[in-house]
């Protein structure tokens, strides 16, 4: 993993304290403090730098930058101080019950993360909205899409290192029965195959129908699939096969076309700032041939891009 944001060595949280707050004092806000210091800190050195502030000040540190800070800026500085697992449990939330569901950032966290995080994530849901994410998603969904994302929110995947030839052949063998060798598609196969099997072993399925059938396993999504549950399961065989890659590709279609889907690109570089971005730009400049800071800078403005670069380090 290769991290773009690393832990500050010389960290004195009561000094970090004092500067945001001198940041925030008086007339005007000084947000290139604000952008520097949390920035340059990890999600747990701002977190304790959130409680200092408290301690110094008997006032609350997002509270004040909430009264302070205005739109995309103040989203993604308070994304910033989230704890990481709370933070994707209310992009979960978000992503179900905002102006439309978006299918595909539900498909990304429910499967960027491994077992341990998905379960983490859906008790924090419970916790914050005293509902679960699979009654929500019920609820806001049906059919193969629904099925799909119920089977992902139960972290049940199969986490073993070890890689079996033999049944991904079959399984390889299921999945064109199930779908370009049958009249009608069996949903149910492929439900099961891409949500129970390890990544590795999905790897070797993959490879085993590619030698067996003369193509990729994503053609027999494209024909026997459509609208939002094929796009569905596009990303979550592109997240099997490449992780960095399909994140990659998330963010480039959040700035692909009119507008920009501020909130995926301030998701992913903030939560993957300390895990894999570094990863991520090299797979983003290798698929599209230019820099993510490139590409970041002339679709984003302003303390907001500034953020985002720091981010990412260009």
């Amino acid at each position: 993993m290769a991290p773009t944001v690393h832990h500050y060595e010389n960290f004195h949280d009561d000094e970090d304290a004092q500067q945001l707050k001198d940041a925030m004092d008086g007339m005007g806000t000084n947000e290139e403090t604000i952008t520097q210091i949390l920035t340059g800190r990890t999600n747990q050195q701002r977190r304790i730098i959130k409680d200092t502030y408290k301690t110094m000040f008997g006032e609350d540190l997002i509270e004040d930058l909430k009264s302070e800070l205005g739109g995309n800026f103040e989203t993604i500085i308070l994304a910033l101080l989230d704890e990481p697992i709370e933070y994707q449990a209310k992009e979960l939330h978000h992503a179900i019950s905002g102006a439309g569901t978006d299918d595909l950032t539900l498909v990304e966290i429910l499967s960027i993360h491994n077992n341990d995080e998905v379960i983490q994530i859906s008790n924090k849901y419970q916790e914050l909205y005293e509902t679960s994410v699979e009654d929500d998603i019920r609820g806001d969904e049906s059919g193969t899409l629904q099925r799909l994302l119920v089977s992902l929110s139960t972290g049940n995947r199969d986490e073993s290192n070890s890689v079996d030839r033999n049944a991904a052949i079959a399984d390889a063998q299921e999945l064109y029965d199930a779908g370009e060798n049958a009249w009608g598609t069996e949903e149910s196969t492929f439900n099961a195959i891409l949500c129970l099997r390890s990544r590795r072993q999905l790897k070797l399925v993959f490879d085993e129908y590619e030698t067996m059938i003369g193509h990729l396993i994503e053609e027999a999504i494209e024909n026997e699939f459509s609208g939002t549950t094929k796009d569905g399961l596009l990303g979550l065989i592109m997240c099997i096969r490449d992780r960095p890659m399909y994140l990659a590709t998330r963010l480039h279609d959040a700035m692909a076309g009119m507008g920009t889907d501020d909130r995926t690109l301030i998701r992913i570089i903030v939560s993957r700032s300390e895990i894999d971005l570094e990863e991520i730009k090299n797979s983003y400049e290798a698929k599209y041939s230019k820099s993510l800071s490139e590409r970041v800078s002339s679709d984003t403005s302003g303390d907001y891009s500034k953020v985002l670069l720091a981010l990412i380090g260009h």
